[in-house]
């Protein structure tokens, strides 16, 4: 059988709906192990099981320009990898790995004190750039993710060349800013639409292109099947706004200031320096990486 004609029939069993048939309570072992968590089992609509790993890039929102050089993993399941429709979230996991990012610069990167902030906070502000100035930023999902997995491979010349839209919020984290501090919401987010082509944002940004995914087959042996590849492609989305920061401002700190004004001193601070809300076209996501796509019959006949 020639790699065309595999790889058309694999691509089918993903397109098609040849979804898992019966209840199963066993793991996905071998080369079908990644797609430990795919959610065929709670729903008999998943025919792909996916597995993506975004190993570089960089997400630039307002002034700040945080480099992606740790993997995120966003795993789920797909009914139909021709057509846009609802990515199926793990229910035993994230969707989105909790990848903690590190923001260049730290505390003293993201922010500044102003000459107007009482002075036990300014204090505080200082005493922990010099002990923990570390800030790390963690995008975290906030919405039901939208894909058309083909696009990855085969953007289309017209039309909506979207690969997933994924509606998030980031996540900002040091000692200083304490445990609410996000830029996006649930009811605000930040909704990336992420493609393979090139892009068409508003001023002032630039059209930016990605790398389609070459599509390659892995033949697996324990069940006899086949995992779909799309490797070493590149999405980008230069379109999107981002909102304010909001919430930032640890209340744990002995500092005699209400939340409410801790909080919106040092969330302006934030917005201040980095440029938020920053409208669409000054934001930027790059993400590089790979994707693995497996039929859910293939998948659950490796249970043990």
């Amino acid at each position: 059988m020639s790699k065309a004609v595999k790889l058309f029939g694999l691509a089918v069993a993903c397109a098609l709906g040849i979804s898992a048939q019966t209840a199963s309570a066993g793991t996905p072992s071998g080369d079908y192990a990644m797609f430990q968590h795919c959610p065929y089992q709670s729903n008999a609509i998943v025919t792909g099981c996916v597995v993506a790993t975004i190993n570089s890039g960089s997400f630039k929102i307002g002034r700040a320009n945080v480099p992606i050089n740790k993997p995120i993993v966003l795993q789920g399941g797909v009914n139909n990898i021709a057509d846009m429709g609802q990515f199926y979230v793990p229910t035993d996991v994230p969707a989105m790995s909790p990848t903690a990012l590190d923001v260049p610069g730290g505390l003293l990167g993201l922010m500044e004190p102003d000459t107007t902030w009482p002075g036990p906070l300014a204090q505080a502000f200082w005493n922990i750039v010099n002990t923990a100035n570390d800030v790390t930023a963690t995008a975290e999902l906030v919405g039901t993710p939208q894909a058309k997995l083909i696009n990855a491979s085969f953007p289309p010349d017209t039309g909506d060349a979207t690969v997933i839209q994924l509606p998030i919020r980031i996540h900002l984290q040091n000692p200083f800013l304490g445990n609410t501090c996000y830029i996006g919401s649930a009811s605000q987010p930040i909704v990336l639409k992420l493609v393979a082509n090139t892009t068409s944002p508003p001023p002032p940004n630039s059209p930016i292109s990605g790398v389609p995914a070459p599509l390659t087959i892995m033949d697996t042996t324990n069940p006899v099947g086949q995992i779909l590849l799309a490797e070493n492609g590149t999405l980008v989305d230069n379109a999107f706004a981002v909102p304010a920061a909001k919430g930032c401002g640890n209340t744990l700190l002995p500092i005699p200031i209400i939340t409410p004004i801790l909080q919106g001193i040092v969330s302006a601070a934030v917005n201040l320096k980095e440029g938020l809300p920053a409208a669409a076209g000054k934001n930027t996501a790059i993400m590089s990486g790979d994707t693995a796509i497996g039929p859910s019959v293939y998948v659950q006949a490796s249970e043990q």
